[in-house]
């Protein structure tokens, strides 16, 4: 049986790189650090949204998460929904949705999220118009309100 050649401790370690963090040339990224931070962020189940679910069980009331009530309608699914009631909850990121009071602006590739920021606030104003003109009432908060606050306005919503 002929030895097989031991990889150096370097050259190891080029693989793991490889395996986990494709080359930079191919993805959108600015730097390693960006990349897995915005990998990182989550489409649904933030800690207000649990937070505002967990509060809103309690209540007693029951609802769709991460539904979609207008089918169809590409990247336009609420964070709560009440069906029965025709209510649809967005608790809206700071820094994605644009928010007047936190939102930034990143300096670093600022010809591309200049005007993907401004795309989410005008999908989000027109998805808005959407539900409304369907029926639906859209309730939308940001991820800084406290979660308890913002449960006590949907159940003032649906005691309606």
């Amino acid at each position: 049986m002929a030895e097989q050649e031991t990889p150096s401790d370097a050259e190891l370690a080029s693989r793991r790189r490889e395996r986990k963090m494709p080359n930079l040339a191919e993805s959108w990224a600015t730097s390693d650090g960006t990349r897995r931070s915005m990998l990182a962020n989550k489409r649904r189940d933030t800690s207000t949204e649990l937070a505002v679910r967990r509060l809103l069980h309690g209540r007693g009331l029951r609802y769709r998460v991460d539904f979609a009530p207008i089918p169809g309608l590409r990247r336009r699914r609420a964070d709560v929904v009440f069906t029965r009631a025709r209510v649809a909850v967005f608790i809206d990121g700071c820094f994605w949705h644009g928010c007047p009071e936190h939102g930034t602006h990143p300096n670093q590739n600022a010809d591309y999220w200049g005007p993907k920021l401004a795309a989410n606030v005008a999908r989000d104003a027109d998805t808005t118009a959407q539900y409304e003109a369907a029926g639906w009432t859209v309730l939308r908060f940001w991820e800084h309100e406290g979660s308890i606050s913002i449960a006590a306005r949907i159940a003032d919503e649906l005691d309606q």
